[in-house]
């Protein structure tokens, strides 16, 4: 059990490390973007184009999490971190769904400028940015989980 648990320990990290990197890069370009005139941001916003797939990541993480906080439902603290990290997957789908979502829809990911499209930027923008904190303070629970935890007997 103890190997079994290892691995789901190391899938869980990898997997919310690698769901912060296109997080952090959304984070990392929003000061660059925010300001640029309607133009310009629909220029920038085609970089993105096929990121669609890096969106697997995440409900991968929170399976990894999910299965990490069963793997050591039997010791609080490491329980405790591996379902709070879930939940930080959780609570980024829900905001996806509720902001980024509809902003990609309303323009067709950005490939069509409706008359709110400056409102639509900053649901769009925000809602990355608040996702690449979940996902960091998702990461540093895995962690936090996998360090804490003791093998059964020791």
């Amino acid at each position: 059990m103890i190997t079994v648990t290892k691995i789901i320990q190391f899938l869980a990290i990898v997997l919310s490390a690698l769901a912060l990197v296109p997080a952090g890069a959304h984070l990392a370009a929003l000061p660059n973007k925010i300001g640029l005139p309607q133009t310009a941001y629909f220029t920038v916003q085609g970089i993105y184009y096929g990121w669609a797939i890096l969106g697997l990541l995440w409900p991968g993480a929170l399976a990894m999490n999910v299965l990490l906080a069963i793997c050591v439902r039997s010791q609080g603290g490491p329980f405790w971190a591996a379902l709070l990290a879930a939940l930080c997957f959780v609570l980024m789908l829900v905001i996806f769904v509720l902001w980024t979502l509809p902003a990609n829809q309303a323009t067709q990911n950005w490939t069509t400028v409706p008359a709110n499209w400056q409102l639509l930027r900053r649901q769009w923008e925000y809602s990355h940015a608040v996702n690449t904190v979940l996902v960091f303070a998702a990461l540093c629970l895995a962690t936090l989980s996998a360090l804490l935890w003791r093998p059964p007997g020791l």
